[in-house]
């Protein structure tokens, strides 16, 4: 894989999929400064990239990502975390991306990787992997969205249950709870993973953005609100020549041509 203007990720651009690979293994892949900068880079270039339709986020087996760098923050006093805006600044950067976003979980992903996963679209895991808010261990809590996108995902009651006593949900529990997408086996992952990034990817790219935007938008409004968000985007599919194409292509019982227009 490319790395050259990286330290701390791996970027490879295979087809119309990006790749983006955690790469601390030494510190389970936590989460510093350093790593959520140049995050935000891979994806500013990805996202700006009309050649990428869809990227895969991934660690290593041992760790999706282990959480926030503890070492990074534990001196820290409260007025240097607020002026600072830590856990803010940057670290959004995965949940803001407009393209659909694949994340490929082995290991541990706790914390700030469990909150990363979560801001990620289609969540992919091997039977290894472990999800978790433990930061109540440390006398603090989750403040990357652990808390709020967590009961959003998996309901208030399991949400409680792992911010509030730190343990960890396996992959088959983190499935049936609605967090994880689909388990497969580890030798599996990033095969699976750039599978689906790639038949995302064949798809017209401003609907698939659409797509996005309009589940996100469940989540942020009422019922009613969100239906006529959901309506008004599907009228505006009617201004794309990508419509045209993939209607006139079902019609003729042959494959679209998507020009992402």
């Amino acid at each position: 894989m490319k790395s050259a203007k990286y330290e701390n990720i791996l970027v490879e651009r295979r087809g119309a999929v990006g790749i983006v690979v955690l790469n601390r293994p030494q510190a389970l892949n936590a989460l510093n400064a350093a790593l959520i900068g140049e995050l935000g880079t891979a994806f500013d270039d990805l996202e700006g990239d009309p050649a990428i339709g869809a990227i895969v986020l991934t660690g290593n087996q041992k760790a999706f990502a282990a959480g926030a760098d503890i070492k990074e923050m534990a001196e820290k006093t409260y007025i240097e975390a607020y002026t600072q805006d830590f856990i803010t600044r940057g670290w959004e950067r995965v949940g803001q991306c407009r393209k659909p976003v694949v994340a490929a979980v082995a290991g541990f992903a706790l914390g700030g990787g469990c909150e990363v996963a979560m801001m990620c679209d289609i969540v992919i895991a091997t039977e290894t992997a472990r999800f978790g808010q433990p930061e109540i261990n440390l006398g603090t809590m989750p403040g990357a969205g652990g808390t709020q996108r967590l009961p959003r995902f998996i309901g208030k009651a399991k949400a409680m249950d792992l911010c509030l006593t730190g343990r960890m949900m396996d992959a088959a529990e983190a499935e049936r709870a609605g967090l994880v997408s689909r388990i497969v086996a580890p030798d599996k992952l990033l095969d699976e993973a750039i599978a689906v990034a790639e038949r995302v990817a064949a798809m017209s790219q401003p609907i698939a953005m659409m797509v996005k935007e309009s589940v996100n938008r469940a989540f942020e409004t009422t019922l009613a609100e969100g239906v006529r968000f959901e309506r008004r985007l599907f009228h505006s599919t009617f201004a794309t020549e990508d419509q045209k194409e993939g209607m006139a292509a079902f019609i003729a019982k042959r494959e679209p041509t998507f020009r992402n227009r």
